[in-house]
């Protein structure tokens, strides 16, 4: 069953992204050289906890901190501690999520620390990012799940290869639906499967977390010791970009975004939503 959403629910899930786009804007000010990924998570909590909101990773499966913090070759899911500390030159991604009176937002996005990055790990976090953007454009009335499946996969085919020879959409993990829990119904995949067939309708009050994750090889993934952190099999690195989506009578709401996707969607022509928090 998938969860149709009121637009007054679409409204609190809307707060909860606002709170989601301001641990965003705090970790990726804290995520530099010499900060610990425990550090990046005392932030969000501060974030979480200055908004009166609460946090829907904590706990959740029995995860332990507040954001995931997934560096370099780690995909995603990778648990704050004490003994990682960031170095000039890696790639973090940070997850990151919160619920205001029972509903979820939940949003990821990719950062470098410090300076020096080589040219293909900028370019990993571009296509990865706009793929993400080809995908929530893509989230039209009328169209079917397996239409953001195929924006994201078509706009990453389509960009020149790296260095190392391919891209890698992740294939273990992908986007969800999203409401009064974290993960609902559908399971969104970044590329397209014959099996899956076209999925559901998008009508309006659908809401979807479309979250591609991206390497510079393979698309295998397998998990760490831990139960939660997720590695490229290969051990190259990768991209980790998500937003929450409300799809409404007047198009989609990027509701993590603190302009709703207007910037960004524009060049789709794409039109948000008004905010419904005005």
């Amino acid at each position: 069953m998938v969860q149709i959403k009121t637009p007054e629910q679409i409204a609190k899930m809307r707060e909860a992204g606002l709170v989601v786009a301001a641990i965003h804007a705090a970790t990726r000010e804290a995520a530099v050289p010499g900060a610990t990924t425990r550090d990046l998570d005392m932030v969000a909590r501060k974030v979480i906890a200055d908004a009166g909101a609460k946090s829907n990773f904590l706990g959740y499966g029995g995860f332990p901190a507040t954001i995931c913090t997934s560096v370099n070759e780690v995909v995603v899911h990778g648990i704050p501690d004490d003994k990682t500390v960031l170095k000039d030159g890696d790639v973090i991604s940070i997850d990151a999520g919160a619920i205001v009176d029972g509903w979820h937002g939940d949003a990821a996005y990719t950062a470098f620390v410090g300076t020096g990055h080589a040219p293909e790990l900028i370019e990993l976090s571009r296509v990865t990012e706009e793929s993400m953007w080809a995908g929530i454009a893509a989230m039209k009335l009328g169209n079917r799940l397996v239409d953001i499946s195929k924006a994201i996969e078509g706009y990453i085919r389509r960009q020149p290869r790296p260095a190392t020879g391919k891209y890698g959409i992740i294939e273990d993990y992908g986007g969800h639906g999203i409401g009064s829990e974290m993960h609902m119904d559908p399971h969104l995949l970044n590329y397209v499967s014959r099996k899956r067939g076209k999925g559901i309708k998008l009508v309006p009050g659908v809401c979807l977390a479309i979250e591609p994750m991206v390497s510079l090889g393979t698309a295998q993934t397998e998990v760490l010791a831990d139960d939660w952190t997720v590695i490229t099999t290969d051990g190259t690195w990768s991209s980790h970009w998500e937003h929450s989506i409300a799809l409404t009578e007047e198009g989609p709401i990027v509701l993590t975004s603190p302009d709703c996707g207007k910037a960004r969607l524009a060049a789709y022509g794409v039109t948000p939503a008004p905010d419904p928090l005005g």
